[in-house]
């Protein structure tokens, strides 16, 4: 983000939110709420596990009621995955596979091919991975090409079984991994500018030259 920023001439000042602080609610809540809200953009960061997933969902709801620029990062594309299921979409119960084993609505789920692997280092989608870009997306226009390669390193993916309903209701896939046809990138269509991978562009940003998502969503937040 700071690099990005210095390519705008800017300097950001970055303010952290405690998302387990922020989904307990009490004063403690209220001074995480206030903090954000103070923000003139939002990135979620990637991650493991249940742990203040409640609140990153709700940040993601906030970010989309409210226009503000939101990047997700491979999990903070997971959350706003779910956080436009359960609201947009109507599934209310609609989870990860990662945080409820037993979701009606498994939105965000394990491969098959990783399912009957026990020892889970083994079943990360680990390095570098192509990706095709959709004609039309905000992606696209940040890289200025139809094709390119980021790293990841994650478990869980975006439920093919669902992409449909989502791209109808305007979070569209953005990009693919032409191999496979798994989800790279999601956006939605209806906002400003609401980005989430699934992989990790802050692994190949650098100080002279930002990741063009970073550099575009700092500039959207100007």
């Amino acid at each position: 983000v700071k690099a990005a920023a210095y390519h705008h001439n800017r300097r950001a000042e970055l303010v952290w939110v405690d998302t387990e602080k922020l989904e307990n609610g009490g004063e403690e809540s209220q001074r995480q709420w206030e903090k954000l809200k103070q923000a003139r953009g939002i990135v979620v960061m990637g991650g493991f596990g249940k742990r203040g997933i409640e609140g990153k969902i709700a940040v993601a709801k906030y970010a989309r009621e409210n226009n503000i620029p939101y990047f997700g990062l491979c999990l903070g594309m997971q959350v706003a995955a779910i956080e436009f299921a359960r609201d947009v979409l109507g599934l209310k119960d609609a989870n990860s596979t990662e945080f409820d084993e037993k979701t009606p609505d498994p939105v965000i789920a394990m491969m098959d091919e990783q399912k009957k692997i026990h020892k889970k280092g083994g079943t990360m989608r680990l390095g570098n991975y192509d990706c095709a870009l959709t004609d039309g997306s905000k992606a696209k226009a940040a890289y200025g090409k139809e094709n390119i390669t980021e790293r990841h390193r994650h478990r869980d993916e975006l439920n093919d079984a669902y992409k449909r309903q989502f791209e109808k209701s305007g979070m569209a896939v953005a990009g693919v991994n032409p191999e496979s046809g798994l989800a790279e990138i999601m956006e939605n269509v209806n906002h400003p500018w609401f980005v989430g991978v699934q992989f990790h562009p802050e692994l190949t940003s650098r100080p002279l030259r930002p990741h063009p998502l970073f550099r575009e969503f700092v500039k959207a937040c100007l």
